[in-house]
């Protein structure tokens, strides 16, 4: 039994809920297909629903499809379970991160050689000693912290929800309101620790070919500092103008391309 097996019974039932797609796990998690296997990562006041469309594209061409249940309790055990999720498929992987999964993915992927692209929409492209509320902040724009919601945890933890009635506004602007109202239902929180803790130890983007889909109407990660972490890590770069930071679902067909852009470009 390879490593990759091995890994999957160990810990990638910690993902079952949330996979999805053409990924072939029957027969000890191995697929034929020539394409390389897309795993997508989703953010926090998401879940794994968000990238449907998506992945209904990325299908229909032909391409593995994995969507993963992201923990969002902290950027370095998220990055663990991601990695066991990653460790679990055969073949090449383009990774694909939204918003906070930036940080997971740039994470998770340091150092594994099937990982061929990232790719990063709305996203955090950390350094080393940098957190995603450090990011937010570098630049004017971001009213997150006006819409957030706490609720205390056992323990001393603190999860954070958008609240309800600014989710449309704030987090999918461009969204039909009757699908942004349902996204804000179903949304996940977030460890408010999470947000505040710095990237540790070489990122990813520094080491693998890096996309980014910059939304640019963005209310979360203001435009400016998508651009500036993807001017720093040398990414190709692609912004959908008045895009909202659900730019994944207001624009599926955009994203779906890009990621296809990144598999081509990178995998032979």
């Amino acid at each position: 039994m390879n490593k990759k097996v091995l890994s999957l019974v160990g810990a990638g039932a910690v993902f079952a809920a949330g996979l999805t797609g053409t990924a072939a796990y029957a027969g000890g998690n191995h697929h034929t297909a020539k394409k390389p296997t897309v795993v997508l990562v989703h953010g926090a006041f998401a879940d794994s629903s968000g990238w449907n469309a998506v992945v209904q594209r990325l299908r229909k061409d032909g391409y593995p499809v994995v969507s993963a249940a992201n923990p969002l309790r902290g950027v370095a055990s998220d990055a663990v379970a991601v990695r066991a999720l990653l460790d679990s498929i055969d073949g090449p992987i383009v990774l694909v991160g939204h918003s906070y999964g930036g940080s997971v993915i740039s994470k998770a992927a340091a150092g594994d050689k099937d990982v061929k692209a990232l790719v990063y929409v709305a996203a955090f492209l950390p350094k080393a000693g940098e957190s995603a509320a450090d990011l937010s902040g570098k630049f004017p724009g971001s009213t997150l912290g006006d819409t957030l919601k706490s609720v205390a945890l056992p323990g001393g933890h603190v999860d954070l929800y958008i609240d309800q009635a600014k989710y449309p506004q704030q987090f999918a602007a461009d969204v039909p309101l009757s699908e942004a109202k349902l996204s804000a239902v179903s949304q996940r929180p977030i460890d408010q620790a999470a947000l505040a803790e710095d990237a540790a130890g070489a990122q990813a983007w520094q080491s693998i070919p890096s996309y980014d889909l910059i939304s640019g109407a963005d209310r979360n990660i203001p435009p400016a500092a998508q651009q500036w972490m993807a001017k720093r890590a040398g990414a190709k770069v692609e912004t959908v103008k008045g895009a909202s930071h659900s730019v994944f679902v207001s624009h599926p067909g955009t994203t779906a391309s890009f990621i296809e852009k990144a598999a081509r470009e990178t995998v032979r």
